[in-house]
């Protein structure tokens, strides 16, 4: 059975700095910041649609967590711990900064049953957080990482932007590489989107980006290419990859005015993958048949079938088949007619 979350989502809440490229009540579709009631409302709503609680965390999101004034980061908690006793829920799962981490705040979550932390790291290159106003450095990331590998149970994961103001391709790739060195359990990718409101669309209005790119040469292909070769990094070092690209929503699709959107993104990287994977298996141009898992049709074949006219340009004449014994990592058979 797969994992889900009841997400709570508390907008821009707890966050000591203005990151120029973030907007969370955009980002959340929310407003208004919930009280203790509000969530113990959310959650009593959620937990009867659940089809396995003990697969369930509730997963507070949008803000950092950890900022938030105590008394009312405990009352949230209290709710949370409630639901998960009294319904059999896997545990609490938080975000917050990699300056908001001490063996205090770790014990409090401990008190409380959370189950999961997740780090905003976004960047491991200095420069690169001090051009987005993050206000932490890629050492506090590394600090907070054994804190909480010495003071907590439960499972850790950090997230990465890609395509941040200031980043190139090797920055983005060099802080890919050091995440997987600090062996998180899990990792969220989220390719930069430039949204209404922020600092970042009046640099994206001048035209700026890193090494010319935003406007000139990195366009949606390219980060989809960069995203897949960090899957494949995470993937070798058996690190869980458990969101591509920024949940889709109304109103962030009404607000974005640039960066690197698409509603499915972590499907577009997996069909980059999946060309890769049969191009590995053709020889000389001519017609094939790829065999792939049933569940992989989709994604060998790409998205308004991409792969097999990108195929088909290179004289490659590819013919997509399922074949319930092969594994659905990306497994490939293929053979020329």
């Amino acid at each position: 059975m797969s994992h889900a979350n009841i997400s709570i989502f508390i907008p821009h809440a707890g966050c000591p700095y203005d990151c120029i490229y973030c907007n969370q009540r955009i980002i959340s579709g929310m407003v208004k910041t919930p009280t203790a009631e509000d969530v113990r409302a959310e959650l009593a709503a959620a937990v009867t649609k659940l089809k396995s609680p003990a697969n369930t965390e509730i997963a507070f999101f949008g803000g950092s967590f950890t900022c938030l004034p105590e008394e009312y980061m405990t009352g949230l908690l209290e709710v949370a711990a409630d639901f998960v006793k009294r319904f059999g829920l896997k545990g609490i799962r938080l975000s917050t900064r990699p300056d908001a981490i001490t063996p205090g705040i770790l014990d409090t979550l401990s008190a409380y049953g959370v189950t999961a932390i997740e780090l905003g790291a976004q960047s491991m290159n200095d420069s690169v957080l001090k051009a987005n106003r993050r206000g932490h450095t890629a050492a506090d990331v590394v600090t907070a990482v054994k804190l909480i590998r010495e003071n907590f149970a439960g499972e850790l994961g950090l997230q990465i932007m890609t395509g941040m103001y200031g980043s190139t391709f090797d920055k983005d790739m060099e802080t890919a590489r050091s995440v997987a060195a600090l062996s998180p359990d899990t990792v969220r990718i989220y390719p930069t989107v430039v949204i209404k409101g922020t600092e970042l669309e009046k640099v994206w209005a001048d035209g700026a980006g890193f090494d010319g790119g935003w406007r000139g040469g990195v366009g949606l292909d390219e980060m989809v290419s960069e995203v897949a070769d960090m899957i494949s990094l995470f993937e070798d070092e058996n690190i869980r990859i458990i969101r591509v690209g920024l949940h889709a929503s109304e109103t962030l699709e009404a607000t974005m005015t640039g960066g690197y959107y698409h509603p499915s993104f972590g499907e577009l990287a997996e069909n980059e993958l999946f060309y890769r994977a049969i191009k590995q298996k053709l020889d000389t141009p001519g017609d094939y048949t790829v065999y792939v898992h049933p569940k992989n049709l989709s994604k060998a074949i790409g998205q308004k079938r991409k792969n097999i006219v990108n195929f088909a340009r290179l004289g490659y004449n590819i013919t997509v088949r399922p074949d319930m014994t092969l594994l659905r990592r990306r497994e490939i058979r293929a053979e020329q007619a």
